[in-house]
């Protein structure tokens, strides 16, 4: 389904023009200054309109016609604000429900033991068993097994994705299914403080506090409303000293086109309608500030395990020392990594190819902090692989340890990890270890060097391996060795100088970092201290994703800056159809102002608060996709806002007005 259609279904049409009614609540309309002095001019309109036809003065058609336009123009406003929450209301709605129907097989004990409980009595620190056809119960880590994990009910796709123990793939999320095997998992959020909790409070709204831009907007158009309240007011004074009088319903009239009506009545549902987007990006944001924010970054710092690259080394080749085959030294390094259940002994496996199955009677050779070395012991036999130092010290004096060094020294220099191979008193040689830098990532980060954003690698690596990854994935600079306070550092050091700063991260070390940053992008796969400390989590765990979150905070900038040149260009025509309506009879020279040469001065004033109503709706579309993003200098960017909406704001009320001021002449309704 399109998101055009989604945002025009019957359902959520019915549902928001119900809403409408409700934020008429003048509790709820305060919150938006504009909207709530309208409803009061409304009101009060209401009353002398009333008050008119009981003792039978003024034109009770025309005042008729003034009230129901004004009190729709606060209508179609709340509706724009309630068709922007009632996406996120529908869906937190289904995840609801996905939250109460969830069970927990917990483990009581030791073994595999366990009872039915409900999601919701989990503690943190728990273990349930998850089989295939489950809903994981809770957000946690996988700390036994590997599973298929459908992912499609928090991130929206449907292809299912690897969850394991170790590594950057160990996160999982309550809500989300096990398609596969079976898995154990920790539980690390207590009930009502997770993952999918967080979400349903965001897509309802009730989390979404108004950013900084969108506060300081407010405040202008509520000065600019003060400023016309206080000008409109002084209107009759003027008017009795020229010899005339303006009646009520014409000051309101005039105060209504005045005040920016159309901005104010979309400024919400536009910020609420930017976050929805990301949330339907696989992004949730915990704030709309750093939704802002990250239209506005001008460097990223990335983490390079897990986040540049796939979060563990892999065994990319087989190097021999002189003397030994290629082909002995891969059969002799896939046997010492059988029983090696790391990532990198799974990877050597793998690089190997098929082989000989586990010899009978192996017993593996376990690792320890103090040897350094795994591999498998097949009667006197003994087939090791691990740090070159650790294997030499292990081996004693042999011939070939000078060799086998300047193989390691190479590999070292092109930033990949050496492990050294023997078999017995034999050294067979090398298997490289790298990093793998994660595919298409180069070409993400040119793009966003064209977007004018400076990319920042940080790691703990060594220079020499930190220069070799930072080459070959595209990044504009690195930091290596990095600690946690060096990132901390170069974070304040780049927003001293006025730049804002995102970072993505996934790991505990990155969790201070994250914190500081202006925008921190945490990745879902990551630990559970990263994605409390971001901003912003990435459900899909990409790093480039960053790309899309600054393409959607700039679109949300654009589309209230666009939206707002619009109303006030459109207000310039309203003031052409409306102050000639007024002021002629005063001062007939004004007549001359009257370019559209509308029908009558009640006409033109009915067919300027007509319009001023009927815009709003009009523009509800524009507010809830969003202004497209094309990245292009910022001048660029003005110049074709102003052209597009400036303009096109000036003209299009012009149009408007007359074409209604037609249809109200000749409906004889003014």
């Amino acid at each position: 389904m399109s998101e055009q259609t989604s945002l025009f279904t019957g359902p959520l049409m019915a549902a928001a023009a119900r809403d409408a009614f409700i934020k008429l609540d003048p509790r709820v309309l305060i919150r938006n200054p504009v909207m709530f002095v309208t409803a009061i001019v409304a009101a009060l309109s209401t009353v002398l309109l009333i008050k008119g036809v009981a003792t039978g003065t003024g034109n009770a058609v025309f005042e008729a016609q003034l009230v129901f336009w004004l009190w729709l123009t606060v209508l179609f406003g709340n509706f724009a604000e309630a068709l922007a929450e009632g996406r996120g209301k529908a869906q937190a709605a289904s995840l609801r429900a996905t939250k109460a129907d969830l069970q927990a097989k917990r483990l009581a004990g030791v073994g595999d033991v366990w009872e039915m409980v409900g999601a919701s009595l989990l503690g943190v620190g728990d273990e349930v068993l998850v089989e295939t056809g489950d809903l994981i119960p809770a957000d946690g880590e996988v700390i036994a097994g590997v599973a298929s994990v459908n992912e499609a009910a928090i991130t929206g796709e449907s292809a299912p994705v690897i969850r394991e123990a170790g590594g950057d793939r160990s996160a999982v999320t309550a809500g989300t299914r096990v398609i596969s095997d079976s898995i154990r998992v920790r539980v690390t959020a207590a009930a009502g403080q997770g993952f999918l909790d967080r979400m349903i409070a965001l897509v309802e709204g009730a989390s979404r506090q108004k950013t900084p831009n969108e506060v300081a907007l407010t405040i202008l158009l509520a000065g600019l409303t003060l400023i016309f309240l206080i000008a409109v007011g002084t209107l009759p004074a003027f008017a009795s000293y020229a010899g005339g009088s303006l009646a009520v319903p014409v000051l309101v009239a005039l105060f209504v086109t005045l005040i920016p009506t159309t901005i104010s009545a979309l400024l919400s549902a536009i910020g609420i309608a930017g976050m929805d987007r990301l949330v339907r990006f696989n992004v949730l944001a915990k704030s709309g500030r750093a939704v802002e924010a990250a239209g506005d970054i001008d460097t990223l710092l990335l983490d390079k395990t897990g986040t540049i690259t796939i979060g563990d080394r892999q065994a990319t080749a087989f190097l021999p020392v002189a003397g030994v085959s290629v082909s002995e030294l891969t059969a002799a390094a896939r046997l010492s990594s059988l029983a090696d259940e790391t990532p990198e002994g799974r990877s050597i496996v793998v690089l190997a190819g098929a082989g000989e199955a586990m010899p009978a009677g192996g017993e593996p050779i376990a690792f320890t902090s103090q040897t350094r070395v795994s591999g498998l012991k097949i009667g006197e036999r003994e087939l090791v692989k691990g740090a070159v130092d650790a294997v030499l010290k292990r081996l004693g004096p042999v011939a070939n340890a000078d060799a086998l060094r300047t193989i390691a020294d190479d590999v070292a220099r092109q930033g990949a990890t050496p492990l050294a191979v023997a078999d017995g008193q034999r050294l067979l040689g090398v298997v490289q270890l790298k990093d793998i830098v994660k595919a298409g990532i180069r070409e993400r980060f040119g793009e966003l060097r064209r977007m004018g954003i400076r990319t920042v690698m940080i790691t703990g690596d060594n220079p020499l391996t930190a220069a070799s990854i930072a080459a070959e994935s595209g990044v504009d600079d690195f930091l290596a060795e990095a600690t946690p306070e060096d990132k901390l550092a170069l974070i304040r050091k780049e927003q001293e100088g006025g730049k804002l700063v995102a970072m993505c991260g996934d790991g505990t070390n990155d969790a201070p970092a994250l914190a500081q940053s202006d925008v921190g992008v945490a990745m879902n796969t990551g630990t559970q201290a990263a994605r409390e400390a971001g901003n912003m989590v990435d459900l899909d765990s990409d790093p480039t994703k960053l790309i899309e979150i600054v393409g959607l905070g700039k679109q949300l900038l654009m589309t209230r800056g666009a939206l707002t040149t619009f109303s006030i260009s459109n207000d310039v025509a309203k003031y052409f159809a409306i102050l000639p309506a007024i002021f002629v009879v005063l001062y007939p020279g004004l007549g001359v102002l009257n370019v559209m040469a509308l029908g009558s001065p009640e006409s033109a004033i009915l067919s300027a608060i007509i319009f001023n109503a009927l815009i709003i709706p009009a523009l509800v579309p524009l507010a809830l996709k969003g202004v497209k993003y094309r990245p292009a200098p910022a001048g660029t960017l003005l110049a074709r806002n102003l052209a597009v909406y400036g303009v096109g704001g000036l003209a299009a009320p012009f149009l408007g007005i007359k074409l209604i001021d037609l249809a109200v002449t000749s409906l004889h309704l003014a």
